[in-house]
């Protein structure tokens, strides 16, 4: 039996000491598997910042793409405008030209003058002066024209003067339109591809963190098993010792009862007791 209960007792410390090591691996690989994961979520938390930056600065651009938009089209509807003023104005010089006198308007003021002076200076006749007057106001009215068509001219070159700088403007708009648009779609891209390898990276975690869950399950489950083969080989001792103890017991009184017998006989001859002899016949009242 004392054999029989330490063979089991090395067998169970073996298998002990093989699932120690088996739990010690299952903790190690467990840790393992969350610092993966926990470097993981950490970078997510660098993407998502990154995310978040680009998405502000992608914002921030089409407000400013938004606002250069609104700047080309105020300036092409002004633009538009000019363009119309200057439809309305050729058509005007248009008609113009075509009541346009024949003499040049210097000439024609030259002979307006010479008549008031004429007029003024001169001891006419009511018809003479009714007549010269009324020369008068037919060549300003000739001159009218010549001033009209002078005047539209200015106008009409200073509304395309005015029409061609609001294309210009209309154009820088545009382009850096097309700048900011073009480092939006940028950023934007920049930031799908963060999202992406995020969602690459989060699935990872997401695997890392099952496996550390499987590996710390299975290391709580082997050490349950120690615990279990633990109590079992504490049992086993505690049972060879008290066999031990029996055993040892059972010596003690075979060895007792050798004595007492050899005593008695002793006694019985008269011969003399040594002294464990002589207490043991005395503990038990033979002497």
């Amino acid at each position: 039996m004392h054999e029989s209960l330490q063979d089991k007792i090395e067998a169970l410390s073996r298998e002990l000491a093989s699932l120690k090591r088996e739990r010690d691996w299952l903790r190690l690989e467990a840790r393992t598997w969350a610092e993966k994961r926990d470097s993981m979520q950490e970078q997510i938390k660098k993407l998502l910042s990154n995310v978040e930056e680009l998405k502000e600065k992608r914002d921030a651009l089409n407000e400013n793409v938004q606002e250069l938009k609104r700047l080309r089209e105020k300036a092409g509807a002004k633009r538009r405008e000019k363009i119309t003023e200057i439809s309305r104005v050729k058509e005007e010089l248009a008609s113009l030209w075509e009541k346009k006198p024949l003499r040049d308007g210097h000439v024609l003021q030259k002979e307006i003058e010479s008549l008031e002076w004429t007029v003024q200076t001169t001891s006419l006749t009511l018809k003479k002066e009714k007549m010269l007057i009324d020369q008068v106001r037919a060549l300003e009215a000739r001159l009218s024209i010549h001033k009209q068509i002078q005047r539209l001219r200015e106008s009409l070159t200073e509304l395309q003067a005015q029409e061609k700088k609001l294309k210009v403007e209309a154009q820088v708009f545009h382009e850096k339109l097309l700048e900011l648009a073009q480092k939006s779609r940028r950023l934007h891209e920049e930031m799908i591809q963060n999202l992406e390898t995020i969602r690459a990276v989060r699935s990872e975690a997401d695997d890392a963190h099952q496996k550390y869950v499987e590996a710390k399950r299975k290391a709580q489950e082997t050490n349950q098993e120690c615990l279990e083969i633990w109590r079992r080989v504490k049992a086993l001792k505690k049972e060879l010792r008290q066999a031990e103890e029996e055993k040892q017991s059972a010596r003690q009184l075979q060895l007792r009862g050798d004595l007492e017998k050899e005593a008695l006989r002793k006694l019985k001859r008269g011969e003399k007791l040594a002294w464990e002899e002589f207490q043991i016949l005395a503990e038990e009242g033979k002497v």
